[in-house]
């Protein structure tokens, strides 16, 4: 198959994101209107809004979480974007991934040249049973959900299977939630913006007040081994192996590459985008890899013509800790079975050779599962601009990727950016 390639280059030029978290009273508009308003300032040399000729929004189950189908027309009425087209895409959790991509490609084509790309999902309204009911109608219907799957157990499957082939242990996801934990908490905008060790404090405050005893930990990994701190959700996963029922928002704004210096001085470039679909997990042969990221990762970089070792920074979809391991060896990072290792050596922290999460990834910075996938360009955003604060990496990186997948694993979508 010819390398695909597009017809006009296309630039980001503003990125913003709500607070990730939960927010009773608030609605996905509300927090829309608080991403887009980020956004507006993010760009350098400002921009009128009625330039932006499209809008293309990613959220998953806006019905079932508040009760309103049809959103893009009212999300885009709450920036003042009617009556300009929108539309909103639905592909699990890569419903923003696939934004993204829908977004790029009105820009490659011609038909437009500025973009409003958005993410949404207001999630915590509900009760934790009722959000994992509505979670799970992303897997199988007739074969998975039938069967008492639930995402925390599907993914266990995904964890234990690699653990079983490449030795891997319960403690090395541990220490995935520690990592994430650590970049999470220099992130102002995460929902769990706090370091293991917080939580520590957080549980020995508790015990005090309520006149309890004071529960002793020697370290944080102590703490996570503790099955009152951290109980089994589905073996071998526990509560912390597992990213959190959140609600936020995030936008981005794409123009075609030669409009770019007009709204700023420091574009970021799209320059690779690959998606790809799977079968569903009772069908796959192999539970060691997620084939749609690794064939969506192959697209974008023969798009972008660049290799795994020229990424610099990148955000993967973490939605429970051990696929982050997984991941960075789908694209490329690490070889089958190597990905663990290099995690425990500290390959992947902010100080390592690989970087990976340095937003805090979902297990930190929250899962908004509409909103996910443009969340993490925000991060690539700001560490390509030398914006992001405590957790800025060193050396200037010009090269990340963004890597968000959908169900179990069904969908990927994997973008390449690049600062020049």
């Amino acid at each position: 198959m010819a390398t695909k390639r597009f017809n006009r280059g296309v630039a980001l030029v503003g990125a913003g994101m709500s607070n990730f978290g939960a927010f009773p009273g608030k609605t996905t508009r509300d927090l829309f209107v608080e991403a887009f308003k980020d956004m507006r300032a993010s760009v350098d040399k400002g921009f009128d809004p009625k330039d932006i000729e499209e809008c293309y929004f990613g959220n998953y189950s806006s019905s079932q979480f508040e009760g309103q189908c049809f959103t893009a027309p009212f999300i885009a009425n709450a920036v003042g974007m009617n009556p300009k087209p929108a539309i909103r895409t639905e592909n699990a959790c890569a419903s923003g991934g696939s934004a993204i991509r829908l977004g790029w490609m009105a820009i490659a084509s011609g038909i437009a040249d500025m973009v409003l790309v958005g993410g949404y999902e207001k999630e915590t309204d509900q009760p934790t049973e009722k959000v994992t009911e509505i979670l799970a109608t992303a897997s199988d219907n007739l074969y998975e959900n039938v069967a008492g799957f639930t995402f925390p157990g599907l993914y266990a499957a995904l964890a234990t299977a690699y653990m079983d082939r490449y030795g891997a242990t319960g403690e090395t996801m541990m220490k995935v939630a520690l990592q994430n934990h650590e970049n999470g908490a220099l992130n102002a905008k995460a929902q769990f913006g706090k370091r293991i060790g917080d939580f520590i404090k957080m549980k020995q405050k508790s015990a005090e007040k309520k006149g309890k005893p004071i529960p002793q930990w020697d370290d944080e990994m102590a703490f996570l081994r503790d099955p009152r701190a951290n109980p089994v959700i589905s073996w071998p996963m526990r509560l912390f192996d597992c990213s959190p029922v959140s609600d936020g928002a995030a936008a981005l704004l794409l123009v075609a590459e030669d409009m770019a210096h007009n709204f700023t001085d420091k574009p970021v470039h799209l320059i690779g985008n690959g998606i790809a679909s799977g079968v569903p997990m009772h069908d796959r042969t192999d539970l060691t890899t997620i084939e749609p990221a690794v064939l969506a990762g192959q697209t974008a970089y023969e798009m972008a013509g660049k290799s795994p070792k020229d990424i610099q920074v990148c955000e993967v979809h973490d939605c429970f800790t051990m696929t982050q391991v997984i991941a960075t060896e789908d694209l490329g990072f690490f070889d089958p079975g190597a990905g663990w290792k290099a995690l425990e050596e500290g390959r992947t922290a902010r100080d390592g050779d690989r970087p990976i999460n340095t937003s805090g990834g979902l297990k930190s910075k929250g899962h908004p599962v509409g909103a996910s996938g443009v969340g993490q360009v925000i991060e690539i955003w700001k560490q390509l601009r030398g914006e992001a604060g405590e957790r800025q990496l060193p050396g200037e990186p010009t090269l990340g990727l963004t890597h968000n997948l959908g169900g179990s694993g069904q969908v990927c979508v994997v973008n390449i950016f690049e600062r020049r």
